[in-house]
């Protein structure tokens, strides 16, 4: 398999926290959007959550107006559904959601879903479909629940790498490693495209980067931390150099 370019997803959620928790009009989301796409970003990625901790309604109407392509991460509910079909980004990815949590912990568990659970997210995606937004699911690099989403009906699958990133051992990262390239393969196979993300930075993911199935990474935490100390420009510009591998 001839290896395409990677896609980059900024996600901006960091920068809506800082915003948020000080109820102030800056930083400015659409000056980020500006700032990523310029600096390497093929897309936006945003996370409104049924908690608001971050991004709010209106941060994401403005975000859509802005960016060339929106990736809008949601729960699977009616409310979340609802807002996608009003926005219309180009793209929406299903994760799951606790409130309790700090981040995504881990991915959407398809196959332990109740008939009603299922049906409903069947009915979500043939919904957001049809308004021409594509959909993806974010789950762990499991075959089984790859077969899950073939059932659903989707076309894109979001490997969730975060046990990979958060390897203490080589052998266990090698372990991770695999399941992740066994489950991407997997996909590839049933014609159902490979997108990857959470907890990869500038240390971690140039074995992900290998995986010829991948097209697209979203990756957040790990660029605002690093703009942190060299600026938000640069941050986009170096992840944008190791995911091509300059």
């Amino acid at each position: 398999m001839v290896k395409n370019r990677i896609r980059l997803g900024v996600n901006i959620d960091h920068i809506a926290t800082i915003k948020t928790n000080r109820k102030t009009s800056y930083p400015s989301l659409v000056d980020a959007v500006s700032i990523a796409e310029k600096n390497g970003a093929d897309l936006i990625t945003v996370h409104l959550r049924e908690d608001r901790r971050h991004i709010q309604d209106q941060d994401l109407i403005e975000i859509k107006e802005k960016a060339n392509l929106l990736n809008l991460e949601m729960a699977l509910t009616s409310e979340m559904v609802n807002i996608c079909l009003q926005v219309s980004p180009a793209f929406c990815c299903i994760v799951p959601e606790k409130r309790k949590e700090l981040t995504t912990e881990g991915g959407l568990d398809i196959k332990g879903m109740n008939d009603d659970k299922f049906n409903f997210l069947i009915e979500s995606i043939q919904n957001i479909q049809s308004k021409n937004i594509g959909v993806s699911l974010f789950i762990d690099p499991d075959p089984d629940q790859i077969d899950c989403c073939i059932q659903a009906g989707v076309k894109v699958v979001e490997l969730h790498t975060g046990s990979y990133a958060e390897s203490q051992s080589e052998q266990k990262r090698k372990y991770e490693l695999n399941r992740l390239i066994s489950a991407a393969e997997h996909a590839s196979q049933n014609k159902i495209r490979v997108h990857a993300g959470h907890g990869l930075n500038l240390s971690n993911l140039s074995e992900i980067c290998k995986i010829p199935q991948i097209e697209e990474l979203n990756i957040g935490h790990a660029i605002i931390a690093d703009s942190i100390f060299k600026g938000f420009e640069k941050s986009v510009q170096d992840f944008r150099s190791a995911i091509n591998n300059d």
